[in-house]
């Protein structure tokens, strides 16, 4: 068989299906496997008849049909199912050829799998995948990273098929070695959390404090989605908020109030505790899903729980106008610390990230797009060693403003016993970050007391360590390591 296709790809569930197709909009042939084969026919005969696209029932016969270096994308389930691909695939190919995951792959797993696959001769590239079904069709943000030998390869068509913003500029950059690529797809999940998360308390506060109708929220979001918090987010919760069920009510109320989750925001938070970075608001965000799946033991609590009577704001439009500023400066905690984690997982992992160039992939086709990712982006372009989005002048100056709409809301949700855990999170941070001086001591002090942990002093350098005998018992002893 003369080989004639650009690039493999294995897994036709519809976010496979839809790059292909994408694939193919661009000019490239692409050819496709399935593990249940009948699917392969079934694509071919249906979605992508007409097209270039070569239909294969066996992985030798994938790989027969591909041009050198072999590009094979998976688009399957993440874990066990990529490494089984993997060990597949291996024994039919040839050095550089090029293996793609493009799942949401856990980043220690594509550490594993590039060096692995490296040891054997060939290049990975581990890379997020963002925009869902329409995006995978029409342009989504692509964040690939992993072997660096590998992206001369594929930058063409990674890059053609990605989501496309000003100028043309394609939302897909070389993001950096191993786990890269899936890390800051992880933390784009986090911060899509958090997003979410803050949404659904502006819209809740809105509801229960307002007693706003879903018509009224629709116009509030629909003219946010003009300003500052345009966004994708926005602008589908807009529709959501206008959306009919068959008998004429909003089909919102009627969707059951247990929120699922897939794993990724919660494996940011997992990795912010093991590098030591305070991801306060999406932590909670992850935290609400989980407290929001306790559906049954919510509804017995509610029977027997009191809490406070809710009074109306006396000016309902003025509270609208806190809520969205309170939802925009909390947008800004949010990032803030999605960008803490990735600054510090750089360090820890040796990643070169360019910060500006990921909030522009950000920019379109993924699910956290907004307007919002440019002036991101500008902070990192005027100052790439910026070590915190608080301390750019523009984000200072927007969370200056919004800061006391932002202490109202949260005061006036804290009153009617209403939850905002992202929101006031995100201000517990700020009023912490803000803090020359934290009750910290006091922890040191007792940590010093119990354990004989040590100590530092205001009065010595850093990096020198007291211990005190607190109870004049114990000796000139102290503990052997130090844990801040």
């Amino acid at each position: 068989m003369e080989p004639k296709a650009d690039i493999g790809l294995i897994g036709l569930a519809v976010m496979g299906q839809n790059l292909v197709l994408n694939m193919d909009d661009h000019g490239y042939t692409v050819a496709v496997f399935n593990r249940t084969t009948s699917k392969v026919d079934n694509f071919i005969n249906g979605n992508a008849k007409g097209t270039k696209v070569i239909g294969t029932q066996s992985i030798e016969e994938l790989v027969a049909t591909l041009k050198s270096p072999r590009r094979i994308m998976l688009m399957v389930k993440a874990g066990e199912a990529i490494d089984k691909f993997i060990d597949l695939l291996l024994p039919h190919l040839d050095q550089g050829d090029i293996i793609i995951d493009g799942g949401n792959s856990n980043f220690h797993d594509t550490i594993r799998r590039a060096k692995f696959i490296e040891s054997k001769g060939l290049n990975f590239i581990g890379t997020g995948v963002s925009g869902g079904e329409d995006g995978a069709r029409h342009g989504p943000s692509i964040m690939p990273g992993g072997s660096e030998a590998a992206w001369p390869e594929v930058k063409e068509i990674l890059q053609g098929i990605s989501a496309k913003v000003e100028n043309g500029t394609p939302c897909c950059e070389w993001v950096g070695s191993d786990g890269a690529g899936h890390f800051v797809k992880m933390v784009h999940n986090g911060i899509e959390y958090g997003d979410m998360q803050l949404i659904s308390e502006a819209y809740h506060l809105m509801k229960k404090v307002l007693g706003m109708s879903a018509d009224e929220m629709q116009a509030s979001f629909a003219q946010w989605n003009q300003g500052k918090l345009e966004s994708y987010l926005i602008e589908i919760t807009a529709d959501i908020f206008a959306f009919r069920d068959e008998d004429g009510d909003p089909l919102l109320e009627k969707i059951l109030d247990a929120a699922g989750q897939k794993g990724t925001g919660r494996w940011t938070a997992i990795t912010a505790l093991e590098l030591g970075i305070p991801l306060t608001m999406i932590g909670e965000a992850v935290l609400a899903r989980s407290l929001s799946a306790l559906k049954e033991e919510r509804m017995q609590a509610a029977k027997e729980l009191g809490g406070p009577e809710i009074e109306l704001p006396t000016d309902k439009s003025a509270f609208v106008e806190d809520v969205r500023q309170a939802l925009y400066a909390a947008k800004i905690i949010s990032y803030t610390q999605g960008y803490m984690l990735m600054q510090a997982a750089a360090g820890e992992y040796n990643w070169d990230l360019n910060y500006g160039s990921i909030a522009l992939m950000w920019r379109g086709g993924c699910i956290i797009r907004s307007a919002f990712l440019g002036k991101i982006k500008e902070a990192y372009d005027m100052n790439p060693g910026l070590s915190n989005l608080l301390l750019d002048p523009y984000f200072n100056n927007e969370v200056e403003q919004a800061q006391s709409a932002w202490r109202r809301v949260v005061s006036k949700a804290i009153e009617s016993g209403i939850p905002v855990p992202a929101m006031s999170s995100a201000l517990a941070f700020f009023d912490g970050y803000r803090s020359e001086r934290l009750p910290a001591n006091l922890l040191q002090a007792q940590r010093d007391y119990f354990g004989a942990h040590t100590y530092e002093r205001i009065d010595r350098p850093r990096g020198e360590f007291f211990h005190t005998d607190w109870i004049n018992t114990g000796g000139n002893v102290a503990s052997s390591t130090y844990n801040a």
